[in-house]
């Protein structure tokens, strides 16, 4: 059954375990759940697990850290340590946090990634030349996992993350032969969807972070229609490990109308960063909340049944709350100031990132040919209380003397203000274009941007990139006229 929730998770280390000097207070051990409470967050999933161990004291599988010692960096002694000052007080680091969610109204729910098994034998790993599930000894280590998260623990249920790999762990089954033995991660699904559903007491709830695209999935053996048609999951994540740029333009509308059509759930990923620092010249950036608000906004438009976010700017404060505070809400994501961008395809990226808009790559001048970039708003560009759009086009290599050219659904710009800026980082590579959109606006929606270069000075005959697209829309309390 469908149902809405907003959702944070965390991954017990970066923000946590790692971080706190140890013997670990409670105040400290609640910190995960405190930092949230009083948002609009009613669900945590917490993290339990990594390529190298589990963060609880599991009596199946490496408890993380047990198999390290003597430690040689200063995080992974306190993570050590934090964990075990808990257990020294008969107190079970994972239940600590079930339970402080509970006290403070909240749904909790662990988080298995499942390419990776600490404490298997190596060779069985895909990231090792093993054939990952494929292996019975992996199927049956993993499932154990599943039954004591399920039935030792009263956490409200699991979710699979299977979108971890790659980056976060190696791949379920070898990309060489994942999609004909889809079956294989399907049958463990559905052991899993039993174990957890069939547990004794109240029913578990199961959930799966699979990838943003059908070919994704395919690639990675994730046969996720079936998945929806046969009801094995409760409700899905569709994101990418690898994306950790926030993307309101996810290709998402396949998996909701499949979800639907079978009532599950889909929850929208709000990724944390601007920047993630691979572009030459830039650093990581956490996404505004005017970011965050323009991608929860084409989220609910997209029909989802809540949103879910995660790694914020740590500590949580004012500005992360804020944000936390109105993804609960689509009537508080309708009229507010927002950010849109586009985020571009990493280069040389060969792991599971699926396609973007940008970058544009124009080679040359030629007056015939347009190229074009879409993307899509929530707002409607007609409300009265919007004051201004403005629409910022960061041009690599684009000198003064181009003659270059820019329409927005088939209108020329060429009668709006235009404000060129340089680039804070680079400012001799490119330049921004700052559009003042006033006789010629967007349209709530999809929408479409060409580019035209025509002519370039004499001598000069390299390409320009369109690196970025951004459209920032500013509300007012009253209408403008």
């Amino acid at each position: 059954m469908r149902k809405q929730r907003t959702i944070y998770f965390n991954d017990a280390r970066h923000y946590y375990l790692f971080v706190f000097e140890p013997p670990m207070r409670m105040e400290d051990a609640w910190v995960p759940i405190d930092e949230v409470a009083g948002t609009a967050i009613d669900t945590f999933i917490y993290g339990v697990s990594r390529a190298d161990g589990l963060f609880y004291p599991s009596n199946v599988g490496l408890e993380w850290g047990s198999d390290r010692k003597p430690f040689g960096n200063a995080y992974e002694w306190r993570c050590w340590e934090n964990m075990q000052s808990l257990k020294a007080r008969n107190l079970d680091p994972l239940q600590v946090l079930i339970d402080r969610a509970h006290e403070k109204g909240m749904e909790f729910f662990s988080s298995l990634r499942l390419g990776a098994y600490g404490g298997m034998n190596p060779e069985h790993s895909v990231a090792n030349g093993g054939r990952g599930f494929m292996h019975t000894e992996v199927r049956d280590h993993i499932s154990a996992i599943v039954d004591e998260l399920a039935n030792r623990y009263d956490a409200d249920g699991l979710e699979l993350d299977f979108a971890a790999s790659p980056g976060g762990c190696p791949f379920c089954l070898n990309p060489d032969e994942a999609p004909q033995n889809a079956q294989v991660l399907t049958d463990f699904v559905g052991d899993a969807s039993a174990t957890v559903r069939g547990r004794d007491g109240k029913p578990g709830i199961l959930g799966a972070r699979v990838y943003p695209t059908p070919e994704l999935n395919q690639r990675a053996g994730l046969d996720v229609d079936t998945w929806l048609a046969e009801g094995l999951v409760d409700f899905v994540i569709p994101m990418a490990y690898s994306c950790f740029v926030l993307d309101a333009q996810m290709p998402i509308d396949w998996i909701v109308k499949a979800a639907h059509d079978n009532d599950i759930s889909v929850y929208g990923m709000l990724q944390p960063y601007y920047s993630d620092g691979r572009r030459p010249n830039t650093k990581v950036e956490h996404a505004t909340p005017q970011m965050m608000r323009a991608a929860a906004a084409n989220f609910w438009q997209a029909d989802v049944d809540g949103l879910y976010t995660w790694f914020m700017d740590w500590p949580i404060e004012d500005t992360e709350r804020r944000t936390l505070s109105f993804m609960g809400d689509p009537d508080l994501t309708r009229e507010g100031d927002k950010h849109y961008f586009l985020r571009q395809r990493p280069e040389n990226e060969e792991s599971f990132v699926y396609e973007a808009e940008l970058p544009v790559t124009i080679p040359q001048a030629d007056p015939q040919q347009a190229y074009h970039v879409e993307f899509t708003i929530a707002d409607d560009p007609d409300n009265q209380q919007i004051q201004r759009l403005t629409l910022r086009i960061n041009v690599g290599e684009l000198v003064g003397q181009d003659q270059f050219s820019v329409s927005l659904n088939g209108e020329s710009l060429a009668s709006e203000t235009c404000r060129r800026t340089p680039r804070w980082h680079d400012a001799y590579t490119g330049q921004w274009l700052e559009y003042d959109l006033v006789g010629v606006r967007p349209r709530q929606g999809s929408n479409t941007l060409h580019f035209v270069l025509s002519e370039r000075p004499k001598d000069f005959v390299g390409a320009i990139t369109i690196d970025d697209v951004e459209l920032i829309v500013e509300y007012g309390v009253f209408p403008t006229g």
